[in-house]
């Protein structure tokens, strides 16, 4: 598995997903535009999470092609990557078993969602986090839930409404997991690390 990180370290291929993920941020801030159109403004910032997540990673992309590590952006990127990744492929196969089909739109969250995912993981290497960057982290995503599930600025899915409390403790779950991950990868004595060069 390691013969991919070299390939991912390309300056090449970092300009690539650079492009990629500035592309997704933007369809992603442009699919939530009409629930953000009805959002209260004091809430604004918490309800486009993927997009959020790709637009954090994007300034990881940026400090790599600098030959910098930005570790508080790293650690938000990490953990809301794989969190929301997950989150979205759940959601849209949870739609599929409600509604017994899913639209186009609906594989491509799950392909593109699951690529975020999995994006933040494989470049844990390269981050440099401590303990107070997963912390902060942790605090935003934790309160994202309770914004999301105690006031309702959760992504739409109408058909999905009935089911909001499992949801809810799911994605409570989702967070701790996503936050466990991060640190295993990234803060524990015996992780694996590499340098952009």
């Amino acid at each position: 598995m390691r013969w991919i990180y070299p390939l991912m370290a390309n300056r090449s291929i970092l300009k690539l997903l650079l492009i990629v993920n500035i592309a997704g941020t933007i369809y992603g801030y442009y699919w939530y535009g009409w629930q953000l159109e009805n959002t209260p403004a004091i809430f604004l910032i918490f309800v486009p999470d993927s997009p959020t997540a790709s637009l954090f990673f994007v300034f990881v992309l940026i400090a790599f092609l600098l030959r910098k590590n930005w570790p508080l952006m790293e650690a938000l990127a990490i953990v809301t990557l794989f969190k929301y990744g997950i989150w979205a492929v759940v959601m849209n196969i949870l739609v599929f078993v409600v509604q017994g089909e899913l639209d186009p739109v609906g594989y491509m969250l799950i392909f593109s969602h699951f690529a975020m995912a999995v994006q933040g993981l494989l470049f844990a290497p390269f981050y440099r986090l401590k303990l107070w960057h997963l912390v902060v982290t942790a605090i935003w995503t934790l309160h994202n839930d309770i914004i999301d599930y105690v006031f309702f600025m959760l992504p739409s899915y109408q058909m999905l409404d009935r089911y909001i409390p499992q949801i809810g403790y799911f994605t409570f779950w989702l967070s701790i997991l996503s936050i466990g991950i991060a640190y295993y990868l990234c803060i524990r004595q015996k992780s694996f690390k590499l340098e952009i060069k």
